[in-house]
């Protein structure tokens, strides 16, 4: 079969790679029939990543199609559709008890990162029974892609996290595709005001198109002085980091109001400074999360019923063959316009 792998900081390649076997009795074989580029592949190819080693064949997220299982799979049998979960999960676990299953002992987010990924024709799927989702039929399997990582890791890490409520203000710093999802998921709890921040004025009007109320592009250097105008001077409630990087982080100290919670999504690879000075006495809350995935049921039943359009996230197709030119269409947004891809196997 082939693969996407990984072989150190800024190098990936499409290599034959041998089809995966069963190596545990709770182990199931997919064919993967859609995957797609998260951003968080982009942070491996950067060296951000250090427990994804040279050689682990990429990616995190797709559908797909049960070639084979073990004789402990009992949820599952060749044939079904099934969604993959970016996060594998035992479910015994102390931490899976805690619906922590980021954390599970022997699980977490391994899928191309301590084991080999999606990004391939098949994929070997550890704790099958609970890190597989049965497809409804009917189903558009293109948009039940983005309920791999990318909606349930805005919603968990973004707007649980970020204790989003009803007549609340919101800033998502990043429009990019896991910030698009922390505003899609949002607009759930209705907040009064979603400010999106982002350097690229296509995506903030994406981000408008999906229901942002306010919209700022930062490259002024003047985005917390916007966000002051718009809120009355108190600031945001909610302030979303969906980048990775610190100026993002800083902005997000900036704006955030009294009471208010900064959540976290996105992957930082360099170290940040908490300005506690200024902080300290604000009864500000900061979180941090990995997502859980524990909201896919909740979130397959809203994009089923279409409350959610998570089909809108996709900007691009390509054929696997395509995957290089995937991951050039993907790492250079600014340009293509690039939200989500997805890679048709």
């Amino acid at each position: 079969m082939q693969a996407l792998v990984y072989h150190g900081p800024g190098q990936k390649r499409l290599d034959d790679r041998p089809k995966p076997t069963l190596t545990s009795p709770t182990d199931a074989i997919v064919r993967v029939t859609r995957t797609t580029i998260c951003g968080t592949d982009l942070h491996i190819l950067k060296g951000d990543v250090p427990t994804c080693q040279p050689g682990t064949t990429l990616g995190h997220e797709g559908v797909g199609v049960i070639d084979s299982v073990g004789p402990g799979v009992t949820s599952f049998k060749p044939g079904d559709p099934v969604l993959i979960s970016c996060i594998t999960a035992c479910g015994r676990c102390e931490w899976c008890r805690r619906a922590m299953y980021s954390h599970c002992t022997t699980g977490g987010w391994m899928l191309g990162n301590s084991i080999d990924g999606t990004q391939a024709n098949f994929v070997r799927i550890p704790h099958a029974d609970t890190s597989l989702y049965p497809i409804p039929a009917g189903s558009d399997e293109e948009a039940l892609v983005m309920l791999s990582d990318i909606l349930p890791t805005g919603f968990e890490c973004g707007v649980l996290n970020g204790k989003v409520q009803i007549a609340s203000t919101v800033a998502i710093v990043g429009s990019g595709p896991i910030g698009l999802a922390a505003l899609l998921t949002a607009q759930l709890y209705s907040p009064a005001q979603i400010i999106m921040i982002d350097l690229d004025d296509n995506r903030l009007a994406v981000g408008k198109r999906f229901g942002a109320t306010d919209t700022i592009n930062s490259a002024g250097g003047d985005a917390a002085a916007q966000v002051m105008a718009l809120t009355g001077g108190r600031g945001v409630d909610t302030a979303i980091e969906a980048v990775g990087v610190p100026a993002t982080f800083k902005l997000c100290e900036d704006i955030v109001a009294p009471g208010g919670t900064i959540a976290n999504i996105g992957v930082h690879g360099k170290k940040v400074e908490l300005h506690l000075e200024r902080l300290w006495s604000h009864n500000v809350t900061i979180t941090t999360r990995l997502v859980d995935s524990a909201s896919i049921p909740m979130l397959l039943k809203i994009v089923q019923s279409r409350r959610i359009d998570a089909a809108q996230l996709i900007t691009h197709r390509f054929a696997f063959a395509e995957m290089l030119a995937a991951y050039d269409t993907f790492s250079a947004a600014s340009r293509t316009r690039a939200l989500k891809v997805i890679v048709v196997m």
